[in-house]
């Protein structure tokens, strides 16, 4: 069991890991700190967190864990304010969306203290944010991505992998640029296809008349363009490189589908819609036969 755990960050994703920690008896106390104070202060009343800190150093003073649930794009700037108590025995893990610049952040603000750092990046979430959404299920039986660095303490990263399979999650580990890589096809991109679809349905002369007729399929499309704006431009931008890289084969592959409607070539529409649905069939059923 952990001594103290510090929450920098006390919203969906860092409340959620304190409520597994305590429902787990990983820890004994938790220290929670947030940039808004009311934020904070709902931890406390809601029994996510046990003290509320005044500041990112306080949360982390006394603290043998701490994690970091803030915006990716203030990931320097945190670990700057926490770097003069860092030490080789604690483990700092944050919970972003992107890697790469995370892991240069770290680098930057941490110096020789670096070796405490795990990158970490847990698939999961809601699109409704908040302490309030907290819930000590969050992460079981979801995975959990660990992008350790070539400095990162084996230690360390054992005992974020020790952690994180307590808390019901499977761990992998990958490189900070496969990361980024193939989150940019299989996340990032499409919540951009969410924001863009719905926008252009929405803002037709016709658009409300349209969306109070849809149904199942476009709430399931769309559902994910209701996420936090500020998290998904910071996540865009900090990997535009791969979202870019990503977008561009979907226009080619939405491309090849519209030359084959403006064709009339209903036969080789259908041989292709086959291939793509008869290869998510097998994508679900854990062996994919990918369309070429």
């Amino acid at each position: 069991m952990y001594k103290q755990l510090g929450v920098i960050g006390c919203g969906l994703m860092g409340g959620s890991f304190a409520l597994a920690m305590k429902k787990a008896k990983l820890v004994k106390r938790v220290v929670g700190y947030s940039k808004s104070p009311s934020t904070t202060e709902a931890a406390k009343r809601l029994g996510v967190i046990d003290v509320v800190a005044e500041s990112a150093l306080l949360a982390v003073a006394g603290s043998d864990v701490v994690l970091l649930a803030v915006p990716v794009s203030a990931t320097e700037a945190t670990l700057k304010a926490i770097r003069d108590l860092v030490t080789p025995q604690m483990l700092i893990m944050d919970v972003g969306s992107t890697k790469c610049d995370v892991s240069e952040a770290a680098r930057s603000a941490l110096g020789d203290r670096l070796p405490s750092f795990v990158p970490a990046h847990p698939i999961a979430g809601k699109e409704s944010g908040g302490v309030q959404h907290a819930e000590a299920t969050l992460y079981q039986g979801r995975q959990v991505i660990l992008t350790p660095l070539p400095e990162t303490l084996p230690q360390a990263v054992q005992a974020a992998t020790d952690i994180w399979s307590s808390l019901g999650s499977q761990v992998l580990k990958m490189t900070p640029k496969n990361h980024d890589a193939a989150f940019a096809a299989v996340s990032h991109l499409p919540h951009l296809l969410a924001y863009a679809y719905f926008q252009s349905v929405a803002t037709q002369p016709a658009g409300r008349d349209f969306l109070s007729l849809a149904g199942p399929g476009f709430r399931d499309f769309t559902r994910i363009a209701a996420s936090e704006p500020a998290v998904w431009r910071d996540i865009l931008m900090a990997n535009k490189a791969e979202v870019l890289v990503q977008a561009g084969r979907f226009r080619q592959t939405l491309d090849a589908l519209e030359a084959l409607i403006k064709a009339d070539d209903a036969n080789a529409l259908e041989a292709r819609i086959r291939l793509i649905s008869e290869a998510r069939a097998e994508w679900q059923m854990g062996a994919p036969r990918l369309p070429k």
